[in-house]
This record gives structure tokens, C-alpha cells and sequence, in this order.
């Protein structure tokens, strides 16, 4: 079958577009936004990549038209494929008829660490030598690419609240019916398609009607609103984790470092053991405990998920080392909300002590461009010693805003290479760079790994 694949980029649709390679489909797909790490493996697995959505794409006679999220009426290629007849349907759907219908789905769902905590749990689950599918919205460390089939029953989802397609406006994670089900927090969020928090309350408990008696759920015992969602009924045993607060009963983090790279792990009041990983922050800690109690559901002794975490290799662009340089390091990070803005520093801070970190923001998601969390912003970036903020073209609301609350250190800017140029005439060696943005940022990155090489 010849597949094609609209908005073929993104995390959600490239991961789909490699699942249906490796299930021998012949797969090409068309997408506005063409750039690496996406674009680079979808090549390197021979997936033909069309710039743009023209109708002349569709002259390859595919025999079914995946379309995502990203794709709407008035678009020339959809209107193209109504017009010929196509057969077409949703990436979630696809996802669910090929590859999920008779597996043991392990989703992962929550505003924050989906793809951390889904790259943990698909990483623990390959270590303890289950061979396990997944579909995760970034590429792991230890695996390289960001789906595969598998070779077992296991399949490991990152489960979207977003909505599914122009066609069914339900959330993604409806379509994927798993066994365990990971709700690791949940804050407002995507204010392009939700009015207000109850609005995605009632997507999460769309889902959790669906886990199974005999499945599970693991929720995040610190987060209010999922106890709400939890308090709308629920048929399925849960365990609940904390990694702040004591509790009698579920998983616990104790006895954890500053910087989150060691801590000890507690079930039901009893000692597990300890991890010492790489990773940094509190918020992985809290995904961490979320990976262990779901492998634990398929049968993972805790000490071996932790022998799996300790060689956990992390995330592209999840406060990723992408250069360090005359000891200066730079760092991708793909920030979305001021929450995950703010744990992630937090982190670092706690790791790099009183050594200068610098955030460079691009608010790029639908919801920040919308200046729906500007309230927040400003405090999620106070462990940044200096703050620079990118204003892009046809935002509504002025970043200057938010610079003002934070004072001498923070400063706006227009223009990138006005921004890489503020770097170069300041910065100095022990310094932490972090690009924080879920886009390429007008290729930032690269501008400023060339600029410290000419230090």
C-alpha cells in the first residue's frame, strides 16, 4: 500500500510515517516546515519528502491519505484530496487499525515529560529485553529514532490531548485503548483549541474510561486536577507517585540531590533502591517514578528498571548538550509552557551552582503566542541570570511585558543575529546557554554553536 502523509514533520506524523516504513508500506509525504532532526531520519529511511501542499503531490496515486492535525479546509492539497475521492483518515486512527488494535498499549499522557517519560518507559522496557514498539514524540537517546514496530506485544504511545484532525475534533489519545495508562500531570493548555482546564479534564476522562478493569492507572498524586479527573469515576485500580510530598501509600522519590541525578525510590512505604543517572531536575525525577510503576505493571522488577534509568541517554532536544566549547555549553531545549520552562532551569541550576545560565526564548507554541500564560512567564524564568526574549513576527502581545518584570537581565529582541551577537559580546567561559523553543528558533542554534567556535 502507498501511504502519503500530510504534515509528515511533525513528531506525531514522522514517528507514524517510520511505523508504516517498517511495516513495508511505501510512504511519501508532503509538509510545510521541512528541517532536521525529522526531516534527516525520515530520509535516511527512504520516505520521499514534497515542500508545501500543492495537489500536484497526490499525482503518485496514493492509495490512502494519513492527514494531520496541522491540516485544515481551504488547504489546496486537502481540498485536492475530497475532490479525487481519496481514501483517507487520521493519524491517531491509522496508528490504532495497523499497529495498536491486538498490543498491550502503554500510554503516557499528561501536559508535561510525555516524551521523557515515554522514552524512560519504552528504554526500561527494551533493557529488560522485552523488545517492546513505541511511538514518542522527539528521538530517544538509546534508540535513535523516534518509532518502531517491535517484536513483542508491548507498544509504548505518547498520548496527545490535541485534537485528532480537521475531521474529529477528539483528542488523539482516545484512539490508542491501553492497558496502562501514565497520567503524569496536567495544567491548561493548547488555548488555540481548549476554552479552559474542564475542557481537557473531560478529554482525560474520555480516556481513562477506556483503561481496562484488569489494566492500571499510574497518576501524579501532586497534581489537583488530575484527582479531579480521577473523582469523575473511575474502573481501574490506580497508584499514584510523588516527588514532593510523603505518602503511605504509591511511589515516592527520597532523599533527592539537588539537581535530581540521585534519589531513592519508595513503594507503598518500602525501599526500593536508588537511581544515579544523568538526568537533572525534579521533573524527571517525577517521570522517572512514572516509567518504573508502569514497567512494574508488565512484570519489570523495580531494581532492573533502575539498572535501565541509570544508562538512560535522555532526549534530543530535551535540555540537550549540543555544544560545549572553550567551557561554554549550549544546550536545545523544547519549552513550551512556563511550567516546563521553569523545572527545566530549576534543574540546571541545581546542577551547575552559581555559574551563569542564560535562556534565550522563543514563545512559539500556539498557546504562548496567544499570551495566554504571559502572567507566568516572567517567574519561570527567574533562575536564569540573563534573559533574552524573541519577539516573532505577528505576535499579538509585546515580550517587553515580561522583560520589565524581570529587570537589568532580561532584553528583547527582534531579530536573531542581533541576539547571537548580545551572546558573543558578553558571554564567557563557564557560562550555560539554553535555546528554549519548540521550532527551529531561525536556526539559532547552529548561529550560535559557529559564533563560540570563533571565540
Amino acid at each position: 500500500m502507498h501511504i502519503h502523509i500530510l504534515g509528515i514533520c511533525g513528531t506525531f506524523m514522522g514517528g507514524l510515517a517510520l511505523l508504516a516504513r517498517q511495516a513495508g508500506h511505501e510512504v511519501s509525504g508532503s509538509d510545510q516546515n521541512v528541517y532536521p532532526p525529522m526531516s534527516t531520519q525520515l530520509q535516511e529511511q527512504g520516505i520521499a519528502l514534497m515542500q508545501g501542499y500543492e495537489p500536484q503531490h497526490l499525482d503518485c496515486e496514493p492509495d490512502m491519505v494519513v492527514i494531520g492535525n496541522v491540516m485544515s479546509r481551504g488547504n489546496a492539497l486537502i481540498e485536492a484530496v475530497l475532490n479525487r475521492g481519496i481514501a483517507y483518515t487520521s493519524g491517531p486512527q491509522w496508528l490504532y487499525e495497523h499497529v495498536l488494535k491486538d498490543r498491550w498499549v502503554l500510554a503516557v499522557a499528561g501536559t508535561h515529560g510525555k516524551t521523557t517519560t515515554s522514552s524512560m518507559l519504552a528504554w526500561i522496557l527494551e533493557y529488560a529485553g522485552m523488545q517492546p514498539g513505541y511511538l514518542i514524540g522527539g528521538i530517544p537517546g538509546n534508540f535513535g529514532l523516534s518509532a518502531r514496530l517491535g517484536e513483542t506485544s508491548f507498544f509504548v504511545v505518547e498520548a496527545d490531548e490535541y485534537d485528532t484532525a480537521f475531521f474529529d475534533k477528539r483528542s488523539k489519545f482516545v484512539h490508542y485503548h491501553p492497558r496502562t495508562l501514565i497520567a503524569n500531570n496536567l495544567e491548561f493548555d493548547h488555548a488555540d483549541i481548549f476554552d479552559n482546564l474542564q475542557a481537557i479534564q473531560r478529554q482525560f476522562h474520555h480516556l481513562l474510561r477506556m483503561v481496562p478493569g484488569q489494566g492500571l492507572v499510574i497518576s501524579n498524586g501532586e497534581s489537583p486536577a488530575l484527582d479531579e479527573v480521577l473523582k469523575m469515576g473511575c474502573w481501574t485500580p490506580v497508584e499514584k507517585f510523588y516527588c514532593d510530598e510523603e505518602s503511605a501509600t504509591g511511589w515516592q522519590a527520597r532523599a533527592v540531590n539537588a539537581d535530581g541525578s540521585r534519589f531513592d525510590v519508595y513503594f507503598n512505604n518500602e525501599r526500593q533502591g536508588t537511581l544515579n543517572w544523568s538526568q537533572m531536575g525534579k521533573h524527571n525525577v517525577s517521570n522517572a517514578l512514572a516509567a518504573i510503576a508502569a514497567a512494574r505493571h508488565v512484570g519489570i522488577m523495580v531494581n532492573v528498571s533502575l539498572q535501565a534509568l541509570s544508562e538512560f541517554a535522555g532526549v534530543k532536544r530535551r535540555l540537550e548538550l549540543r555544544a560545549d566549547v572553550s567551557n561554554i555549553r549550549l544546550y536545545d531545549d523544547f519549552a513550551h509552557h512556563p511550567t516546563a520552562i521553569a523545572t527545566t532551569l530549576e534543574g540546571l541550576r541545581g546542577h551547575v551552582g552559581s555559574n551563569r545560565i542564560w535562556a534565550l526564548l522563543e514563545p512559539r507554541s500556539n498557546t504562548m503566542r496567544l499570551g495566554v500564560h504571559k502572567q507566568q512567564l516572567a517567574d519561570s524564568l527567574k533562575q536564569a541570570d540573563v534573559v533574552m526574549l524573541y519577539q516573532p513576527p505577528g505576535m499579538d502581545w509585546a515580550l517587553s511585558e515580561v522583560a520589565g518584570e524581570l529587570g537589568d537581565k532580561a532584553g528583547v529582541y527582534a531579530d536573531v543575529d542581533a541576539m547571537v551577537e548580545a551572546v558573543r559580546a558578553t558571554v564567557q567561559p563557564g557560562d550555560h546557554i539554553v535555546v528554549m523553543s519548540n521550532g527551529a528558533f531561525a536556526g539559532i542554534h547552529d548561529k550560535l554553536e559557529n559564533m563560540l567556535k570563533l571565540l
